[in-house]
């Protein structure tokens, strides 16, 4: 893990604006959040589907995660609720949300071609390695917590390895390619924002977040387009080979994989670990359904 940029050391309330290729994306998230010891802080802005999956759909609502549904459909009101909700309990925030609304992925042409014509019909910049934000969640957010959050990272990944031998961009990796360590390194570009920089009118905030991609879209194509070919594969500036200690992982590796194994290897454990998955999650479909 390579980070660049400014990352605090201490624990801070925020939003934290990201690109978005991967379900890797979310992972990184915490990875930084835990070198801030605010792992448990981490709440995502989801897309609605999502709330079905099983299990996880409810453990994310329950956890601070906020559902929502694209264009028209966006429910701003049930938005404010949720986050003011989370506020009135003083719960810590660290709010994901990935402004694009989708993944960028160069095997799906036609996604990344409606994106730079919305951008040309709207007098906006055509982006190249992003795709045009989406505002309305941000603004939400931002409107709603203004007070309550101590700042805006801006963050920008890069995974290696993503580039075929024609220099063509390639889909990021799965979850299982990361894990299998096909994707040698991740870099992680930081952008702390104060809040007091940021327009409050939707339509300005519009113009602000677009920059911003305007900016992560400079950064990917030195990543990834520099003539210099020693400039690729890395941003611009300082960076830090960012190493965890064992102390901050192999704890928690314990706990769950005790646990885990412990239901694995006996004959009513196992009984319990299934019916937990089909009766959770029959449980948590339905109340997602009363309660998002």
């Amino acid at each position: 893990v390579i980070i660049y940029g400014d990352l605090p050391k201490h624990k801070e309330n925020v939003i934290y604006l990201s690109n978005h290729q991967c379900t890797v994306d979310w992972i990184i998230a915490d990875m930084l959040a835990i070198r801030q010891n605010a792992l448990g802080h981490v709440r995502y802005v989801l897309k609605d589907g999502l709330k079905w999956l099983p299990l996880y759909g409810w453990y994310f609502s329950q956890h601070g995660g906020v559902y929502v549904k694209r264009s028209a459909k966006f429910n701003e009101k049930e938005m404010r609720e949720k986050l003011q909700a989370q506020m009135k309990a003083e719960t810590p925030m660290y709010l994901v949300i990935f402004p694009e609304g989708t993944r960028y992925n160069p095997e799906i042409p036609k996604v990344i071609a409606d994106s730079q014509s919305f951008a040309e019909k709207e007098g906006l910049a055509i982006l190249k390695h992003v795709l045009t934000p989406r505002v309305k969640a941000t603004h939400v957010a931002i409107d709603t917590m203004k007070d309550y959050l101590d700042a805006v990272y801006d963050v920008t990944v890069a995974y290696e390895g993503t580039v075929d031998h024609k220099g063509q961009r390639k889909l990021a990796p799965s979850m299982t390619e990361f894990l299998c360590k096909e994707c040698p390194r991740v870099h992680i570009f930081i952008d702390r924002l104060e809040l007091k920089d940021i327009p409050e009118e939707q339509m300005y905030m519009r113009r602000w977040l677009h920059e911003r991609f305007e900016i992560k879209d400079k950064l990917l194509i030195e990543f990834y387009d520099a003539k210099d070919s020693t400039r690729r594969n890395k941003f611009p500036g300082k960076s830090v080979h960012s190493k965890l200690s064992l102390k901050k992982t192999l704890p928690s590796l314990l706990f769950l994989g005790g646990l885990t194994a412990s239901m694995l290897l006996t004959e009513s454990g196992r009984k319990l670990y299934v019916k937990t998955w089909i009766y959770g999650t029959l449980i948590g479909c339905l109340w997602v359904s009363i309660k998002p």
